[in-house]
């Protein structure tokens, strides 16, 4: 979570040591169980507005039901920059043990550069301030693949993303392709690439995330053109993980891989 979100939540749990509460009793008081109440206090999962509605029913005098108190305020407020389902899914990609990126259109998120990402952001839709925080909170998820322990991370490109313009601005996708280059010689990052020798396969229809959890069980994101939504459904999770089995079968090998990055790398100039 952004350093915003981390306020939240450090004011969540200033709010439980101030009424003198353990986790349990928080969770009882709330609805929520101990270790829900523990996921959110450390960071595992997001607080999402269900939770902070009840936290402000039971704790906040002043709290309107239908509106809320000062938790639903400050997370409605942080919804313009992230909106919740997005807060989930950094929630769950935090605590990933292994996740599993398909891209047919662009560079995965956090494999981006500062200018990559403002550039695809700037597509007339956002303001400059959101844009501005959107390509910040973008940048700071990057911390999993970087940090001392991090996560790994396996991501299958269609050759096309190596081959698209942005705004027509060579030197940024030469940037981009040289940090893909430095990305994929890390030992936890794999970066795969199909061909055009594939034609049509599946995947073709859309991107997707799979998140492995501490627990084993996966977790998925979908990105669509209205919005993004996170699947858990068994039945849904079953269909993608079979998609992303035939979409890394079609992928060149990871040594293969990175000499064509490289050669990609050659033509932005």
């Amino acid at each position: 979570m952004g350093s915003v979100m981390d306020y939240v939540v450090m004011e969540l749990r200033l709010l439980r040591a101030t009424l003198g509460l353990s986790q349990e009793d928080f969770g009882r008081t709330i609805g929520y169980s101990a270790s829900h109440v523990s996921s959110v206090e450390t960071g595992g999962r997001p607080p999402t507005i269900d939770y902070v509605m009840a936290v402000d029913r039971a704790h906040d005098p002043a709290s309107d039901r239908q509106k809320g108190g000062r938790f639903t305020r400050m997370l409605r407020e942080l919804s313009k920059v992230d909106p919740e389902w997005l807060r989930e899914w950094i929630g769950l990609e935090r605590e990933a043990t292994l996740l599993r990126w398909y891209e047919p259109a662009y560079v995965p998120g956090l494999l981006q550069t500062e200018a990559y990402a403002r550039a695809t952001l700037a597509d007339g839709l956002l303001l400059p301030n959101e844009i501005e925080q959107r390509v910040a909170s973008r940048l700071e998820r990057q911390a999993i693949v970087t940090r001392d322990a991090p996560t790994p991370l396996v991501a299958v490109l269609d050759v096309m993303v190596l081959r698209r313009q942005i705004n027509g601005h060579a030197s940024v996708m030469r940037e981009q392709i040289d940090h893909l280059v430095k990305m994929a010689e890390l030992p936890h990052v794999q970066i795969l690439v199909v061909t055009d020798d594939a034609g049509v396969y599946p995947g073709l229809q859309g991107g997707f995330i799979l998140a492995t959890l501490g627990d084993g069980s996966v977790a998925a994101h979908l990105d669509h053109q209205v919005r993004a939504q996170v699947v858990n459904g068994a039945d849904d999770l079953a269909t993608l993980q079979r998609t992303w089995e035939s979409i890394r079968g079609e992928a060149l090998p990871r040594r293969q891989s990175l000499d064509l990055i490289k050669e990609a790398a050659q033509t932005w100039t």
